[in-house]
C-alpha cells in the first residue's frame, strides 16, 4: 500500500518517469563496493526540469525526503537511499547547446561525463574533466561532489570548469544560472552553492560548462622513481605550462593491475617502487618528444628517474593510462581495502606517506598501504589493503580505527579529509567533529535557509 505522497507522485507523473519495479530499482540501491545498500519506495526518473520540479514540489508537500542520484559511482554513500524517494537524472541527458564563440556548452545533469567530453570534441574543443569512471559518472554527480580528476593540475577542479547551473530547489522552484558570462558582479555567486553540496541544497538539472581549445598533441610518458620524495621532486621539475597531468602509483597497486588484468602490461623490464604518469600538451609529436627528452635527461642524470617510457602511438598512450584507470578495481585482488580520499599541501606529501605508512603498521600490523593519486594537486588516494591471508571482515571492522589515524595525520599537516569524493554518509560525523565550528555553523545555516524541511538528501554532509 502506497502512502498518500507516493500515490500523488504516481498519479501526477507520466508512467515512464517513475517505477516501483524492484528489478529495475535494485542496481541503484547498491554502491559498487557493496559498502552501502539501501531501499526506496519509488524511483523517480524525470525527463525534464519541469517534471523534476513537479516531483520535488509533491515530495515537499507530503513530507517526503529525496536522495538524488547520478551514475551511482559515488564512494561515500551519499547516493544510496535509506527509505527516501530516489530521484535519478538518467533520462535528462541531452547536450542542449555548444557555443564555440562563448567557450561554453550546456549539458543536462544525467549526461555522462564521457558524453560531455565527446560533445566538446565534436566542436573541436576540450572539456578537461576526466575520471576513471567517466563512462558512468554523470555531469550532475561530478558537480555535486566537486570531483577533481586527472587534469586539475592544469585546468582546476570542477568548480573552475563551470559557469553556472540550473537547479530545482527544495520547494520545487527552479534556479536558472545557465550563463556563459565571465564577469557578473550582481551579488552572491549562487551557482557555486550547489557545487560540492552533494544534493543537500537542491538538484542540479543542467550546467553551463567551460570549453577550452583542444591541444594539438598530447605526449604521454610513464616514469619509474624510487620514492615518494623523488616523485614530488620530479613534479616540481616537470611543472610548467605544458604539464597537464601528473599521476603517481605505488608498486603494490601498480602490480595489482598488471598481474591480474589480462590486457594490462608492465612497460618496464624491472619492478620499481613508484611510478609517475604524465601528460604534456604540446604542438606536435616532435615537440613532445623533444620536451620530454630534455626534461627527463636531467632527471635521470640526477637520479630522480630510474627508467621512462614515452608513448609512441595512441594505442601505447591508452595502454599507459589504462593502468592508472584500473588502480581502484585492481585492489579487489588484494582483499579487503579501507579507502581514504585526502589532500595535503604539496610540500607535505612525502611526510604524509612516511607518517601514515608507519602508523598503519601500528594499527594493523602487516597491512599493505596502497597510495596513488593526483599528486599535482595534493590529492592522495590512500587505501589500506588487508594483511595477506587475513580475514576480510575482521580487517574491514577496523575501518574507523584506520580512518581516524589517517585523519589525525592529515589534520596535523593542514590537509583535508575529503579531496574529491565528498562527505556523504561516510564522513558526516567525522566532519562535524573535525571542522572549524564556525564553518559547520555556516554550513548548517545555509542548509536550513535553503531546505528548512530537510527534503534534500537529509542524511548527507550536515
Amino acid at each position: 500500500m502506497n502512502t498518500p505522497g507516493i500515490q500523488a507522485l504516481i498519479d501526477a507523473l507520466p508512467s515512464k518517469s517513475w517505477t516501483q519495479d524492484p528489478d529495475i530499482i535494485a542496481p541503484s540501491l547498491v554502491e559498487w563496493r557493496d559498502k552501502y545498500q539501501g531501499n526506496t519506495p519509488i524511483l523517480l526518473m524525470p525527463g525534464s526540469t519541469q517534471e523534476c520540479a513537479q516531483a520535488v514540489r509533491l515530495c515537499a508537500a507530503h513530507g517526503l525526503s529525496i536522495v538524488p542520484q547520478g551514475g551511482n559511482t559515488g564512494l561515500v554513500g551519499g547516493q544510496t537511499p535509506q527509505g527516501e524517494v530516489l530521484l535519478s537524472l538518467r533520462r535528462m541527458n541531452r547536450v542542449r547547446d555548444v557555443n564555440v564563440t562563448a567557450g561554453a556548452m550546456v549539458v543536462e545533469a544525467g549526461a555522462t561525463l564521457h558524453a560531455a567530453q565527446n560533445a566538446a570534441d565534436a566542436a573541436d574543443r576540450k572539456f578537461p574533466l576526466t575520471l576513471s569512471s567517466e563512462g558512468t559518472a554523470t555531469v550532475g554527480g561530478v558537480l555535486s561532489t566537486n570531483a577533481g580528476g586527472n587534469h586539475v593540475l592544469k585546468y582546476g577542479t570542477t568548480r573552475d570548469l563551470v559557469f553556472g547551473v540550473e537547479a530545482v530547489l527544495a520547494d520545487g522552484s527552479v534556479f536558472n544560472g545557465l550563463t556563459s558570462l565571465r564577469k557578473d558582479n550582481t551579488g552572491y555567486d549562487l551557482s557555486r552553492l550547489f557545487l560540492g553540496a552533494e544534493g543537500t541544497l537542491g538538484i542540479i538539472t543542467a550546467a553551463s560548462l567551460k570549453l577550452f581549445p583542444k591541444p594539438d598533441f598530447v605526449a604521454r610518458a610513464m616514469m619509474a622513481v624510487g620514492s615518494v620524495e623523488d616523485a614530488v621532486a620530479l613534479m616540481t621539475r616537470l611543472r610548467g605550462p605544458a604539464l597537464a597531468m601528473f599521476e603517481v602509483m605505488s608498486r603494490i597497486g601498480f602490480a595489482a593491475v598488471t598481474d591480474n588484468f589480462e590486457n594490462e602490461r608492465d612497460p618496464f623490464p624491472e619492478a620499481h617502487p613508484w611510478y609517475v604518469l604524465a601528460d604534456f600538451e604540446v604542438a606536435n609529436a616532435a615537440a613532445g618528444e623533444a620536451l620530454v627528452s630534455d626534461l627527463l635527461e636531467g632527471a635521470i642524470d640526477d637520479g630522480l628517474v630510474r627508467d621512462a617510457v614515452l608513448a609512441q602511438s595512441d594505442t601505447q598512450a591508452r595502454a599507459l593510462l589504462s593502468i592508472r584507470e584500473h588502480m581502484s578495481a585492481g585492489q579487489k585482488f588484494l582483499g579487503g581495502s579501507i579507502k581514504q580520499d585526502i589532500t595535503v599541501p604539496l610540500d607535505r606529501i612525502a611526510e604524509f606517506f612516511t607518517r601514515a605508512d608507519a602508523a598503519m603498521q601500528r594499527v594493523v600490523p602487516g597491512c599493505r598501504p596502497v597510495g596513488f593519486g593526483h599528486f599535482g594537486d595534493g590529492n592522495i588516494h590512500y587505501n589500506v589493503a588487508q594483511p595477506d591471508g587475513a580475514d576480510r571482515d575482521a580487517f574491514l571492522a577496523r575501518w574507523d580505527d584506520v580512518s581516524e589515524t589517517v585523519f589525525d595525520i592529515v589534520d596535523d599537516l593542514g590537509g583535508s579529509i575529503s579531496a574529491e569524493h565528498g562527505i556523504g554518509i561516510m564522513k558526516r560525523e567525522t566532519l562535524a567533529r573535525r571542522a572549524d565550528p564556525v564553518k559547520m555553523d555556516m554550513l548548517r545555516r545555509i542548509k536550513r535557509a535553503m531546505d528548512p524541511d530537510g527534503v534534500m538528501n537529509p542524511r548527507v554532509m550536515v
